[in-house]
């Protein structure tokens, strides 16, 4: 008498790799270039600003002031963004958002005063609120944990490469495209560039599947495959929280979102303000300024890639977090001993770059390793709200401390410190928990 093998056991001994990455070539790619578009459409203003300050009469901490305000709508709108998210699904919410903020891009280059560019910064932010928490929590049903932070690192290249490609890119447009049909180069940057958002949008509502169960490219085998994977994950981890309460009222969530506090302010100093530092450094072509900004994105991804890859591997997260803090924060010190040479700037935030960057992927797949649903789509909101208080932060102290001693370098190593101290809280979270 021979003993029946189920179906689903069968297949998924034999094939659960090559279902996930049939998973990952369905989502990952189109995700991807959601949040290359959503990332290159918060910090072109860095290039942008090398026109409109003069045409807006923008001071340097005026302009910090105006990139920051963005993340005060962003961080008022999070979680709220979050928990609809949960309710009414990722296909209709990411779209709406994605719309939203493509629109209000492309309407920043009817701005004519320092106010209108407060107002279309804080409006860009509530619109964009929730995208990449949402994103975060949504890929959570998709994929255990010890498979998530190689995909959250495939998925979160699109913000290196909104450099890497947008870089290049802005510099064109903004050289090419002035004063074609009387617009000047910085509005047709938004224009072109904000258009994209509004069609990846669009094709969302067709690309996009709500969950595992709604995939019509996943067999019903393929799909009890998956399901069991996360209900092993789940079952692994004792402390595993569900409630609403458990995502807004967790002191992991806190020290998390202080982590990640550390790392944006790092990463948008770098960000918005990379053509300024280049430019400062005696590069004044815009052109070429663009593409210089593209080298240490290029670092970023493979940063990204390698140190997520590892991270998996060795199934460790606190010590490929801690460790790329360091070297980043060392080599963005360095920076500031040549703040007028180019070559060395662009190379010492090519290897911070790579680094805190790099190690974005590891720490957010720390999150789900002790929340689920609700408590999960809050907390993973809550943790990044904290965090982008970093957009306003870093952005205002760049600016004052250009205006006020002609040097970003002050800045820097206050953001330097901040990684360090970060590194604390990275130690103490319990790594039996977070290394699942």
């Amino acid at each position: 008498m021979t003993v029946a093998t189920t179906r689903p056991a069968v297949l998924a001994a034999r094939d659960t790799a090559a279902i996930y990455r049939k998973i990952t070539w369905k989502l990952i790619p189109f995700l991807c270039l959601c949040y290359l578009a959503a990332y290159l459409d918060r910090i072109n203003i860095g290039l942008a600003k090398l026109q409109m300050a003069s045409d807006l009469s923008l001071s340097e901490t005026a302009f910090g002031l105006g990139a920051g305000l963005f993340f005060v709508g962003y961080i008022l709108f999070e979680v709220p963004s979050n928990l609809i998210l949960q309710r009414v699904g990722a296909k209709i919410w990411i779209a709406r958002i994605m719309i939203t903020w493509g629109l209000l891009s492309t309407a920043t280059l009817l701005v004519q005063t320092p106010m209108q560019f407060y107002i279309i910064r804080f409006l860009l932010g509530a619109a964009e609120a929730g995208f990449l928490p949402g994103v975060l929590f949504y890929l959570t049903k998709w994929f255990p944990s010890w498979r998530r932070s190689r995909i959250i690192a495939l998925f979160m290249i699109g913000l290196p490469l909104s450099s890497l490609i947008g870089g290049p890119l802005s510099g064109w447009i903004m050289g090419h495209f002035h004063q074609v049909y009387g617009m000047r180069g910085w509005q047709w940057l938004f224009l072109l560039e904000g258009i994209p958002s509004v069609l990846l949008g669009v094709m969302t509502f067709w690309l996009l599947p709500n969950s595992v169960e709604s995939a019509h490219w996943l067999s019903t085998e393929e799909k009890q495959v998956v399901q069991r994977d996360l209900d092993n994950d789940e079952g692994e981890a004792k402390e595993v929280k569900h409630r609403l309460r458990d995502g807004l009222l967790n002191i992991r969530v806190v020290m998390l979102g202080g982590i990640d506090f550390s790392i944006l302010l790092s990463a948008y100093a770098m960000g918005f303000w990379m053509p300024t530092f280049i430019k400062n450094a005696g590069t004044t072509d815009i052109s070429t300024i663009g593409y210089l900004t593209a080298i240490p994105s290029l670092a970023a991804l493979i940063g990204m890639l390698a140190i997520g890859s590892s991270s998996d591997r060795m199934r460790e997260r606190r010590w490929h977090i801690i460790v790329p803090f360091i070297v980043g924060a060392a080599a963005m010190g360095a920076s500031t001993f040549f703040s007028h040479n180019v070559m060395m700037t662009v190379l010492l935030f090519s290897v911070a770059q790579a680094m805190i960057i790099g190690a974005v992927p590891v720490f957010f797949s720390l999150p789900a390793t002790f929340l689920k649903g609700t408590a999960a789509a809050a907390g993973f909101a809550l943790a990044c709200s904290i965090a982008n208080i970093a957009g306003l932060v870093s952005n205002s102290v760049m600016g004052i401390a250009l205006d006020l001693t002609g040097s970003g370098n002050g800045a820097l190593w206050f953001f330097a410190a901040c990684l360090l101290f970060s590194c604390l809280l990275v130690i103490a979270l319990p790594a039996k928990l977070v290394n699942r």
